[in-house]
């Protein structure tokens, strides 16, 4: 049983500005310091702008991915799925053996459909789960404005008493207390951490319990012209499942040298990507 806390990282890294939704919850227009009653329009309003972006965002990138374990890869993205290639593993330069493994498996992944779909119904799960998540963000807390900047907000958050979750992921999610840095002027979410205020059981624990202190750290910043993309992930939530199977994630994952993919890119032209010198 894994806990996934990918928060929208999978909706196209809530990236590319857009209109906001008709219905969004306006700002103060006044210019005067936001009050601590504005802090719920705040969040519905960014979480608002970044389902309705990421509805149009066609944006692909090629860019660097470091991992917790001393991994690099190249990334390219493309219409028909993403492919990656090792640059370094565990901190040293990948073996030719490593990367060897790693053009076969692109080869057959470029020219098997159905490797192809696997990977986009993922995709599409994760995207369900991320815009649940968004979704459920302004009411899963109470929350308050800490202070603000003319570039951006920052609102505290706790779990709201009155909040039911509809899912186990939810129910994680409403557990937790942290921070949410609000970008201005376009409403876009910078950075999202929290911490599990405490054990979270299943079955009175007999099913699973998540340890209290586990937290998540999302980093989002701007790519390109009005296009952003999560930069950093950090994730370290632990327990047990049933007959003490551990459970959880452990993630640290930071990505860097964003440069974008033409339109039309094909899989067979993003292999050859992976491996030009930039």
């Amino acid at each position: 049983m894994a806990i996934r806390v990918r928060v929208a990282g999978a909706v196209r890294g809530w990236s590319a500005v857009g209109a906001l939704c008709a219905g969004a919850a306006m700002l103060p227009a006044t210019g005067l310091p936001l009050r601590a009653q504005d802090a719920k329009a705040i969040v519905q309003q960014a979480v608002n702008t970044e389902l309705e972006v990421s509805r149009t965002d066609r944006s692909r990138w090629r860019y660097r991915e470091t991992e917790m374990d001393g991994s690099e890869y190249v990334v390219v993205e493309t219409q028909d799925g993403e492919v990656k290639r090792h640059i370094k593993e565990n901190g040293h330069p990948a073996s030719a053996a490593t990367l060897r493994q790693d053009d076969e498996y692109n080869q057959r992944f470029a020219h098997d459909s159905a490797m192809q779909e696997k990977q986009r119904q993922a995709g599409l799960h994760d995207d369900r789960s991320a815009t649940e998540l968004l979704n459920e963000m302004p009411v899963a807390f109470v929350w308050k404005v800490e202070r603000e900047t003319p570039e951006e907000v920052t609102l505290s958050y706790k779990p709201n008493p009155e909040y039911h979750p509809p899912d186990m992921e939810s129910r994680v999610m409403g557990q937790m207390a942290g921070t949410l840095v609000v970008s201005k002027p376009a409403h876009r979410i910078k950075t999202f951490k929290g911490r599990l205020t405490e054990d979270i059981a299943i079955g009175w624990g007999l099913l699973a319990r998540i340890r209290q202190g586990g937290t998540f750290d999302v980093e989002r910043r701007q790519v390109g012209p009005g296009l952003w993309a999560i930069i950093e992930t950090h994730v370290h939530i632990a327990g047990h499942a049933l007959f003490f199977k551990t459970i959880g994630q452990q993630q640290d994952e930071v990505k860097s040298d964003f440069t974008p993919v033409p339109p039309g890119t094909t899989l067979e032209q993003a292999l050859t990507m992976l491996t030009e010198k930039r």
